[in-house]
């Protein structure tokens, strides 16, 4: 079987703020971790597992140690992962107290039969593989339940999510993001970081894609899937991330970045809202990160 030339692409979320220089050095340093893995062999997924540890150990995304809170002070983590040669994938919802639930997801998925854990027996499931913990010295905020379904989100969102898609020298496909999810999320909030085919998908048929976002309303139209399936019918990834973000736009006035890869080497970048902080290597020169794709 000839050798492809394998590639990584990252993103460290997508919103209304610009890139920092601190941020623009950890994704830098995020691809070439990711690269250096897949030129020496590494499979598609575990570059896409070790690219987004290090955005989650920074502290500088809404990821691991920088997630965002939740209205009664808890950070609560959701983190998905999937391979395009046999479509295993694994993910956890509202996780708690650790450092890195792309871990958590990839255990799931190896060492479970399923696909997704959720809330406390998530927490529990990390712990019993003894995963680096991390705990805030945040206290709790003293909300009634009414007065949290009340507050409202700000208008100027700050979507957080990191996520990364991988081509190895296999042609084997992955994908994966993590995230703390959006500004002041009521507890047990979940957006479409950990449901796959809305915020992550990888099948070596098609492509594989990771979304960074408004999460209802990419749930809301299976983004990840419907970008998988339009590159099935013969469209570009330009053209397919394009056609998705303008009808997620038009339908439900939704905001969202992705990074789509397919299995020719093929790749793109694209989001509907002012920045998306990204880059990509394929061990050429150096790493590309910037903060604004096509729009």
């Amino acid at each position: 079987m000839k050798s492809v030339r394998p590639i990584i692409l990252a993103h460290g979320g997508a919103g209304s703020r610009a890139m920092t220089s601190p941020q623009a050095a950890c994704l830098r340093a995020a691809l070439q971790v990711g690269y250096h893995l897949l030129d020496r062999g590494s499979s598609a997924l575990i570059a896409v597992e070790h690219t987004i540890r290090v955005l989650e150990r920074s502290g500088l995304f809404n990821a691991g140690k920088g997630s965002r809170l939740q209205l009664d002070g808890a950070q609560r983590m959701d983190a998905s992962i999937m391979e395009g040669d046999s479509l295993r994938a694994g993910a956890v919802a509202s996780i708690e107290g650790i450092i890195h639930p792309i871990i958590a997801a990839r255990l799931v998925m190896e060492e479970t039969e399923h696909v997704l854990l959720v809330g406390p027996l998530a927490t529990k499931f990390a712990a019993y593989f003894k995963m680096e913990r991390h705990r805030l010295r945040t206290p709790a905020l003293r909300l009634s339940y009414g007065a949290m379904l009340k507050r409202k989100r700000p208008k100027r969102e700050r979507h957080g999510t990191v996520g990364a898609v991988a081509l190895d020298r296999t042609g084997t496909v992955a994908a994966g993001a993590s995230t703390g999810g959006i500004d002041r999320m009521l507890p047990g909030r979940v957006g479409d970081t950990p449901i796959i085919g809305c915020g992550v998908y990888a099948d070596n048929e098609t492509g594989a894609v990771s979304m960074t976002g408004w999460g209802e309303s990419i749930i809301r139209l299976a983004v990840a899937k419907e970008i998988c399936d339009r590159i099935a019918q013969g469209t570009t990834p330009a053209t397919a991330a394009r056609l998705v973000l303008k009808k997620l736009v038009a339908r439900i006035n939704g905001s969202a970045g992705c990074l789509i890869l397919i299995p020719n080497g093929q790749f793109t970048i694209r989001h509907t809202t002012p920045h998306m902080m990204a880059g990509w290597w394929d061990g050429k020169g150096e790493p590309v990160v910037n903060d604004t794709f096509k729009h």
